[in-house]
């Protein structure tokens, strides 16, 4: 395997029960170098088995599946198959299925009507253990959050640097390590060693933590 001109590959089990919605994503997928569909299901039971019998990274998910959904197959995945990452495919843009979708451990949401914009860019940061949610999601989760802060959860005192104020604000509008480093005329490495020392500094997880975190601190607008 070591010889393969791309040893990355990201294997990708397609779960969704119209097969021309998995034809559609299907394509998506293989014409990139670094993304191979695997397995493909029909089903959310489907896909499990499918899951138990090939070695797969990543599942792509339809909510909204026959048998079992993608949110029940999304649960058990994460047993079968510890580790695997899941984004989850919809038609709908709906508020429910993304905190479900969350709950159930998708670390991606994205709607089937601008896959072939969204999808590839959704695989490779999954990968990356970075969510990915479309703007519409991006909202609804700011507008839990500022609903929970008005409830009282107070936002930590000021503890950050100038310079970590900058990245985290760059973070929670959407930029990439890279654009951030361009922005800001450092390297790529300084702006991840600074959202790691964010993540420490602020006890939060990820990129969705910060995001919340810089509206709570009234560095991003909502």
């Amino acid at each position: 395997m070591s010889h393969d001109a791309h040893p990355t590959t990201i294997r990708i089990l397609l779960a969704d029960d119209h097969a021309l919605v998995r034809r559609g994503v299907r394509l998506i997928l293989d014409r990139e170098p670094d993304l191979e569909v695997v397995a493909e299901a029909g089903d959310g039971a489907e896909a499990i088995a499918m899951a138990r019998t090939h070695e797969v990274d990543l599942a792509v998910l339809d909510i909204a599946m026959p048998r079992f959904t993608g949110l029940q197959a999304a649960r058990e995945l994460a047993a079968v198959r510890p580790g695997v990452r899941i984004l989850m495919l919809t038609m709908h843009d709906n508020e429910q299925y993304l905190f479900q979708a969350l709950k159930a451990g998708a670390s991606g949401y994205v709607l089937k009507s601008v896959a072939d914009r969204d999808l590839v860019a959704a695989c490779r940061a999954a990968m990356r253990d970075e969510p990915f949610l479309y703007p519409g999601a991006v909202t609804a989760l700011i507008r839990n959050y500022l609903d929970r802060v008005r409830d009282g959860e107070e936002a930590p005192e000021q503890l950050l640097t100038p310079r970590e104020e900058e990245v985290l604000k760059l973070v929670a509008e959407g930029h990439s390590s890279k654009e951030i480093a361009e922005l800001l005329f450092i390297s790529v490495k300084t702006v991840q060693r600074h959202r790691e020392n964010l993540l420490h500094k602020l006890g939060l997880r990820d990129r969705l933590d910060l995001t919340r975190y810089a509206i709570r601190a009234g560095l991003v607008e909502p």
